[in-house]
């Protein structure tokens, strides 16, 4: 399989209107569109029956203590962990393209609707959901696309992997609760085949 974007090619920079937010010399970061990026894919096994797309941050800080503190900076040497910001299954074996905008075309506080995505398609729940948990004004299940808003003072490049997988299932079951943990794991014994495309970024001004 092969998997390619209009909006950014592989390992390139993710515009920033497909971020969260976006650097900002004065207040460090100003919210962005946060519309999600055109993916199409190609070279498709014969027996797929779905798809399943997952977009992951494997470059987020382990340890928050530090996290868009003034006169503090997170070390790239820091070790590192999951953050998943688009869980979308149930995709049809005739689709081969996600338009841009489709899934996200903005920010919404407390979270997007779901997890029905429309078509018999699912979104899950983005790691939004965890992050804001503790803001009262944004906390809320966070379902579908949320771009990249790495920290603005982190030291390491962020990676986006967007991953999409070929299954052998028309859909996918789907047990506790709908986050990336178990998506991956009901994943397991179903994929005929995957393809990712890499995009990074960062609201690190010095980087």
């Amino acid at each position: 399989m092969k998997l390619t974007s209009n909006a950014f090619d592989d390992n390139a920079t993710i515009p920033g209107e497909y971020a969260f937010a976006v650097p900002n010399a004065q207040s460090r970061y100003s919210l962005s569109t946060n519309r999600n990026p055109h993916l199409a894919w190609a070279d498709v096994p014969e027996n797929t029956q779905s798809f399943v797309l997952i977009c992951h941050d494997p470059d987020v800080p382990s340890v928050g203590d530090d996290v868009n503190q003034e006169g503090k900076f997170i070390a790239a040497s820091l070790p590192r962990v999951d953050f998943y910001h688009w869980l979308l299954i149930d995709v049809p074996a005739s689709q081969r393209e996600i338009t841009e905008g489709s899934h996200s075309t903005g920010i919404t506080p407390r979270g997007k609707n779901g997890p029905q995505a429309g078509d018999g398609q699912r979104h899950g729940l983005n790691d939004y959901t965890s992050w804001f948990a503790s803001d009262p004004q944004m906390s809320g299940e966070y379902y579908g696309y949320d771009g990249p808003c790495p920290p603005w003072n982190d030291e390491r490049l962020h990676r986006y992997v967007f991953t999409v997988y070929a299954l052998v299932v028309p859909r996918l079951a789907i047990q506790g609760p709908f986050d990336g943990a178990n998506v991956l794991n009901a994943l397991e014994g179903h994929v005929l085949a995957k393809a990712s495309l890499t995009g990074t970024y960062t609201l690190n001004m010095n980087l």
